[in-house]
């Protein structure tokens, strides 16, 4: 009964002055952490693509969804306990793939893993991760033996690396593979832009790339284009500095670290990626394959003929193409087109436990938490990510008991009723 235990634990704190140690509110949450993070960590985060209207359609999707409550069923509050590809989640959440984390934290994942693994909840370690993929698995076994870790991987144009990438996951003991396929290359991103910020220049977010062999490997050939050779200015300096001290962390030179940049860089965007690159990756481990980035439903079937193991319904946050169909309105279709073969995951835009409990109700295996848990981590590290998700779980459950929900297995669209009138005003961020 964590929602109640939760809940009376910050009354009976407030009776002595101590209030919570990170807003409960999102909107209150991450206004908090605008104040602690620096105009281009937050913005990273923060942003999307365009206007930003596909973060809009994502809240907005869940606004405009009620919940239909049913009483007196005489009901305990329900068990959160989910199995997915032979591990045991402590609830149907897990904590999403998202990169540079050190632009909130400099545990970045290690801290937000440690507070998944207490709890019992899957991490997925991004692919621009802030640590090498392998660090992160061991910080979540010390916590939690059986706390499971998915790799999430972004298939680059150099075959090889991708190859080691999977060898990696596989020998750290990962639960998974989670292939993102919505990024073939990065979107239009006005924050960024009018920054004139991309983190991985600086050498950040690129831990699994400076620890790969592979990739170091490949670092003297010769790459297509212009070498890049800027006029010297102070501001280049301070990140020259800042990539050789990157460097010292992985033995890597300055001239190295350059080369490293330029690589990845070069290698990164692959917009020719195909269902033949699914196929490949689909063949070459035998950990679960699930597909990140699925809104058409034909996707979704195309997937699973191909034997992915998951699915998982994302519009990345509303960070690639503006104007796409909201997630959760995806949802509903991807899980009617994969009939129950394989599970289906989701997030964009998930805010709260009701919002869980609407897409869980939608067919829904697990939800995924992004951008709060970012938040969070920047407002008060490990501890931070740990309050934000006893909050989260507290009224996850409170919500399903509140609902008349006796069990997981009971949830579907008849706990949902028809949408709700717009709202008068205002936007939400995704």
């Amino acid at each position: 009964m964590i929602g109640r235990r939760v809940q009376q634990r910050i009354y009976l704190e407030g009776l002595m002055g101590r209030r919570p140690p990170l807003p409960v509110r999102p909107d209150a949450l991450e206004a908090e952490a605008q104040k602690r993070m620096s105009p281009e960590a937050f913005a990273y985060v923060a942003g999307g693509a365009g206007l930003e209207w596909t973060m809009e359609a994502n809240r907005e999707a869940f606004r405009r969804l009620a919940l239909l409550p049913r009483m007196l069923r005489g009901t305990k509050p329900p068990g959160l306990g989910v199995e997915l590809w032979g591990r045991r989640w402590a609830a149907p959440l897990f904590l999403c793939p998202i990169g540079v984390l050190e632009l909130a934290h400099p545990e970045a994942e290690l801290a937000a893993v440690r507070a998944a693994a207490k709890r019992g909840l899957p991490f997925m370690v991004s692919n621009q991760a802030s640590h090498p993929l392998e660090r992160v698995v061991e910080a979540a076994k010390a916590v939690n033996p059986e706390a499971p870790v998915f790799f999430q991987l972004y298939h680059s144009t150099d075959p090889r690396a991708v190859e080691s990438f999977l060898r990696r996951a596989e020998k750290a003991g990962c639960a998974g593979v989670v292939l993102t396929v919505d990024t073939v290359q990065l979107g239009w991103r006005p924050r960024d832009l009018d920054l004139g910020h991309l983190p991985f220049l600086k050498g950040q977010g690129l831990a699994v790339y400076l620890t790969d062999p592979a990739f170091l490997g490949a670092l003297d050939e010769p790459l297509e284009g212009p070498a890049f050779r800027p006029k010297p200015t102070l501001a280049l300096l301070r990140n020259l500095l800042a990539l050789r001290r990157t460097g010292r962390r992985y033995g890597l030179s300055l001239i190295q670290m350059q080369k490293a940049v330029r690589r990845f860089v070069a290698t990164y965007s692959y917009p020719e990626l195909s269902w033949e690159e699914v196929r490949r990756v689909r063949e070459s481990t035998a950990l679960p394959l699930l597909l990140k980035g699925i809104l058409h439903p034909e996707d979704a079937l195309r997937a699973v003929e191909l034997g992915v193991d998951g699915v998982y319904v994302s519009n990345h946050g509303g960070r690639q193409v503006d104007g796409s169909l909201a997630a959760l309105h995806a949802l509903p279709q991807v899980v009617q087109a994969v009939e129950g073969r394989v599970p289906v995951l989701m997030d964009s835009g998930v805010r709260t436990g009701a919002d869980a409990v609407k897409a869980l109700a939608l067919g829904a295996r697990a939800v995924g938490l992004g951008r709060p848990y970012v938040y969070a981590l920047a407002l008060g590290g490990e501890e931070g990510v740990g309050a934000f998700l006893d909050h989260f779980l507290a009224e996850l459950e409170l919500t399903l008991a509140l609902s008349g929900v006796g069990s997981l297995e009971e949830l579907g669209p008849h706990f949902l009723a028809k949408e709700n009138p717009p709202p008068q005003g205002g936007r939400g961020g995704a």
